[in-house]
């Protein structure tokens, strides 16, 4: 079996010959639906309606909206739908291999724009859609995540990278490693990112204790740390709002 071969029958919503056309009822919802999209943009429909919007893609001769209704309370809300795994996306039942294919693509999308909107930007006069940015790549991942944002002497944002994986609530740092990699940039500055799959963005004594090892270790350097955010499900923590600086 050729490569191209197999990869079709991994899809087959998306792959297989049309058997039935589509009902009428449900060729009239999706224009209908489609209609008042384009009409009144993302705030004309709700979370469901939008994630019907995505799915009609994956799945081309069925009624969807079964199945968004249940990705929904499976995951909370769409973000939380995009943000899922695609094995988690396949517990839910009639999620098949194109729900969940549909559902990374658009969730990769949503992550290019958000990145786009802050990179090569000043972020102090960006700070909205920093957060922004921050929250749509890290605020539903079921690990902690560490990211560095780094920027140059005029504080815009030249690099943004993963520093490390950890598990539901820890996070392996090393300031040394911080430190270097920021020196092989050639960064001025940088701003420390986790997340709290939790939900709860409170910093722990850990998270205190890195910060100010991180910002020691960068300062005997000339690299100043502006900031140390932690990203909940809905809400961030600043270190340096908070006096934790």
């Amino acid at each position: 079996m050729t490569r191209f071969a197999e990869s079709r029958s991994l899809f087959p919503e998306i792959d297989s010959p049309p058997r039935a056309k589509l009902p009428s009822y449900l060729r009239d919802h999706r224009k209908r639906l489609r209609d008042r999209f384009l009409a009144g943009g993302p705030a004309a429909v709700p979370d469901y309606e939008l994630l019907e919007l995505v799915l009609f893609r994956a799945i081309p001769r069925q009624d969807v909206k079964p199945l968004a209704r249940a990705l929904i309370d499976h995951f909370g809300d769409f973000n939380g739908v995009l943000s899922a795994s695609v094995t988690q996306i396949g517990q839910v039942p009639g999620a098949g291999p194109a729900v969940a294919l549909e559902l990374k693509i658009v969730e990769a999308a949503a992550h290019r724009l958000a990145r786009a909107r802050v990179m090569q930007r000043h972020v102090m006069s960006g700070w909205d859609a920093l957060l922004t940015y921050c929250h749509t790549v890290m605020a539903h991942r079921d690990t902690e995540q560490f990211r560095i944002l780094f920027l140059d002497t005029k504080n815009v944002l030249i690099a943004d990278e993963e520093q490390a994986k950890g598990t539901l609530d820890h996070v392996p740092v090393y300031p040394r490693e911080v430190v270097k990699r920021a020196l092989e940039l050639n960064a001025a500055s940088m701003i420390l990112v986790h997340n709290h799959p939790s939900g709860d963005p409170t910093p722990s004594q850990a998270d205190i204790a890195v910060t100010r090892q991180i910002s020691d270790a960068a300062r005997t350097l000339g690299i100043t740390v502006h900031d140390h955010l932690i990203i909940g499900k809905s809400c961030e923590i600043s270190f340096r709002a908070q006096g934790l600086f």
